[in-house]
């Protein structure tokens, strides 16, 4: 009946709109996307790219989860808020984006999720595919990270944040497989290499499975175990949530006059953790500090282009994965790559 027709009528809509992207990763991908749904926790600077670009791309549904009321901070990296008190003025930052996002593609769904992400349950979960997470504590990380692994559906797990010029992806597939085409010649056999990866080649494509860990068993590998080539960026981070966490803060709250604090801390870090701390630069650590909770506009582009593909692929099931860290510090501008725990390999 009429449902059918205006189901069809969706289709061809859809497939006019996407025609280019879905001549790069095909129909099927395409539908995939379409039909997932996506919770967006933290709306920042970087998660705002991150949403501009799945939208665009035209993902099922996107909810946005962040009622803190929008300040005249959030104007700095957030382009979705306009420079007018008069529409931003006692709006939460999910609504004021909402209503943004919206025009950018009327076909997808984007709502406002009201709560409070430490809060959640699983039923609540239960709705979404993908969940990101930004500018939580690492308690809330914990939890939501856990509760994902603990749903009988696939739930992937992303949480990103940007401290002024440096950012970080943690990325949690748990179970994940997808396909890559051979770039040509005869199709080759690739022996087991190591626990977390196998790997099939059917006709020139190689069907990959690949294992991910949660965010509480990744950074509970001891330092010492690394491999000497870890990001210092990976060390710092761990010293600044670790500090946020032991005193109370929330993620940002912090400044230079927490220097001597951080520095002791690292220390007693690097002393259990059998690690030089020369490997954890003081001028790092200041650079963070005084971040506090800013983003710098050019660094939230790249980390929410980054996480944008990286969930494109994880739904599309096409192309390699970040597994499981990604760093980005725009004082060299330098993308790096960590899998921890590593490889035997390493």
């Amino acid at each position: 009946g009429g449902g059918g027709a205006e189901e069809e009528e969706l289709t061809a809509q859809e497939t006019a709109l996407y025609d280019r992207q879905i001549r790069v990763w095909g129909v099927d991908a395409q539908k995939r996307l379409s039909k997932a749904h996506v919770l967006v926790c933290g709306v920042n600077g970087t998660t705002i790219e991150f949403c501009k670009n799945i939208v665009l791309a035209g993902v099922g549904s996107l909810s946005l989860m962040d009622d803190h009321i929008v300040t005249e901070d959030d104007l700095n990296s957030n382009f979705l808020i306009p420079h007018d008190e008069s529409v931003y003025g006692g709006k939460s930052r999910a609504e004021v984006c909402c209503e943004s996002l919206k025009d950018f593609n009327p076909m997808v769904r984007v709502a406002v999720a009201k709560g409070d992400p430490s809060l959640i349950d699983g039923t609540f979960i239960d709705r979404f595919d993908i969940i990101v997470l930004s500018r939580a504590s690492l308690k809330t990380k914990l939890f939501i990270n856990d509760n994902c692994r603990k749903r009988s559906k696939h739930i992937a797990f992303y949480s990103v944040d940007c401290k002024d010029s440096c950012g970080e992806i943690f990325v949690d597939l748990q179970n994940h497989s997808y396909l890559q085409k051979k770039p040509g010649g005869e199709p080759e056999q690739q022996e087991l290499k190591y626990p977390s990866l196998q790997y099939y080649n059917l006709n020139r494509i190689d069907c990959i499975y690949i294992w991910f860990v949660s965010i509480q068993e990744a950074i509970s590998v001891p330092w010492k175990d690394l491999s000497k080539k870890t990001t210092k960026l990976y060390y710092a981070m761990r010293v600044l949530e670790s500090y946020e966490s032991s005193e109370g803060r929330d993620p940002g709250e912090t400044s230079l006059s927490d220097l001597p604090a951080v520095l002791a801390l690292r220390k007693d870090m690097c002393d259990r953790m059998s690690l030089d701390e020369s490997r954890i630069p003081t001028s790092l650590l200041e650079r963070l500090l005084a971040a506090g909770k800013k983003e710098h506009p050019p660094v939230c582009a790249i980390l929410g282009g980054i996480l944008g593909q990286e969930v494109i692929k994880s739904i599309s099931c096409k192309g390699d994965p970040i597994k499981n860290f990604f760093y980005y510090d725009a004082a060299d501008g330098k993308g790096a790559m960590e899998d921890i725990p590593p490889t035997p390999e390493d």
